[in-house]
C-alpha cells in the first residue's frame, strides 16, 4: 500500500507521454523526436519511470526498445489513463467541433500494406465525408488502443487470453511466410535452396515479432542461419523498397505482398513452409458497438478478402 501511495504521488504525465511514445514508436530516438525531446531527457524520464514501478518495461538493444511482458501490461493502464484525459478535453470543446465522422484503424504495418490500399481507395469515393485515421503498430500496441477506445478497429493477430479479454476476433485469411525478390534478381537463374538464398543479403523483421518468429522457424526446419548482412526492420514500406531496387531477400509475410506478385513486381521464391500460416483478422471491442462509419470500413474490408 505504501510503495503504490508512493507511485501515485509521484508519477506524472511526463512519464506516461513517454512510455506510450517509446512503446509506439520503438526506439529512443523516435520517440524523442516525436515529443520535441533530447534523447537524454527521454532516457532520464524513462529511468525515472521504472524506478517508480520497481520493474524493467523496456528491453533495450541494437534494434531498439521492445516492451517486456510487464511493460505490455502497464502499456494497456498508461493509454486508458491518457484517453481518458483526451476525452475529458474533448468534453470541454463544443460540440459542433466534435461533429465529423471519423474513424480510427489500427493495422500491422504488413497487414496495412497488404490489406488497406485495395479497400480505402474505392471506400473513399464512396465516402467523401468520412475521415480515416491510419495508424500502423506493433500487436499489444494495437490490442491496448482497441481496450482504451483509441482505436475504432483493429487488423492484427490474436494474444494470449489476457490480452484479448473485452475484444472480439473475426479471422481475414492465414498469412503464410514468403520469401520475395525483384523479377531480374540473379537467384531466379539458379538452383534455389534456402541455403543458396542466404547467400544474398536478406530483409527481416526483428526478433520478438511474429514474421520474424516464423522466419526463425523455417530456417531451423532446414538447420539454415541468416547471413550476416541483414536489414531488420519493422517499416514494410523501407523492405519493399530495398527488395525491388536491390538484390535483397525479403522474409515477409503473404499479406504485404499480395498485389506485387499479382503483378510480378516482386517474385516468390520456391521455398517450402511449413506450417499452415498465422490468422489474420479483424479486432473490435465487445462493449462498444461501431460507429455508421466503422461498420461501412468493416463491410469493405469483408468485402475485400477473397472468398
Amino acid at each position: 500500500m505504501e510503495k503504490n501511495g508512493l507511485f501515485s504521488q509521484r508519477i506524472r504525465l511526463r512519464h506516461l507521454h513517454t512510455f506510450v511514445a517509446v512503446a509506439q514508436q520503438g526506439t529512443l530516438g523516435r520517440a524523442a523526436e516525436t515529443l520535441n525531446l533530447s534523447q537524454p531527457a527521454l532516457s532520464k524520464t524513462l529511468n525515472e519511470l521504472e524506478q517508480l514501478t520497481g520493474e524493467r518495461l523496456f528491453d533495450r538493444g541494437r534494434l531498439g526498445a521492445q516492451l517486456t511482458l510487464v511493460g505490455e501490461q502497464f502499456l494497456t493502464h498508461a493509454i486508458k489513463v491518457l484517453d481518458a484525459l483526451n476525452h475529458a478535453g474533448q468534453s470541454l470543446t463544443r460540440r459542433e467541433e466534435q461533429s465529423k465522422d471519423v474513424v480510427r484503424i489500427g493495422a500491422l504495418p504488413t497487414a496495412a500494406l497488404g490489406i488497406l490500399p485495395a479497400v480505402i481507395g474505392p471506400f473513399h469515393k464512396q465516402q467523401t465525408n468520412l475521415t480515416l485515421q491510419v495508424a500502423t503498430m506493433n500487436n499489444p500496441m494495437l490490442l491496448s488502443g482497441l481496450k482504451s477506445g483509441e482505436l475504432d478497429l483493429g487488423i492484427g493477430r490474436m494474444s494470449d487470453p489476457e490480452m484479448m479479454t473485452g475484444l472480439n476476433y473475426e479471422l481475414l485469411f492465414l498469412e503464410s511466410m514468403k520469401l520475395v525478390v525483384r523479377p531480374n534478381h540473379p537467384l531466379l537463374a539458379d538452383t534455389i535452396t534456402l541455403s543458396r538464398v542466404l547467400e544474398w543479403p536478406v530483409v527481416i523483421s526483428p526478433k520478438g515479432t511474429a514474421p520474424r518468429q516464423h522466419a526463425d522457424a523455417l530456417l531451423a526446419s532446414q538447420n539454415c542461419k541468416l547471413p550476416n548482412s541483414c536489414i531488420e526492420t519493422l517499416s514494410a514500406s523501407l523492405s519493399r523498397q530495398l527488395t525491388v531496387d536491390y538484390d535483397y531477400v525479403w522474409f515477409v509475410p503473404s499479406g504485404a505482398v499480395k498485389e506485387d506478385l499479382r503483378q510480378n513486381t516482386l517474385i516468390a521464391l520456391p521455398i517450402a513452409n511449413p506450417g499452415v500460416g498465422e490468422p489474420i483478422g479483424i479486432l473490435t471491442r465487445v462493449d462498444k458497438p461501431l460507429s455508421p462509419g466503422a461498420q461501412l470500413l468493416l463491410a469493405s474490408i469483408r468485402k475485400s478478402m477473397p472468398l
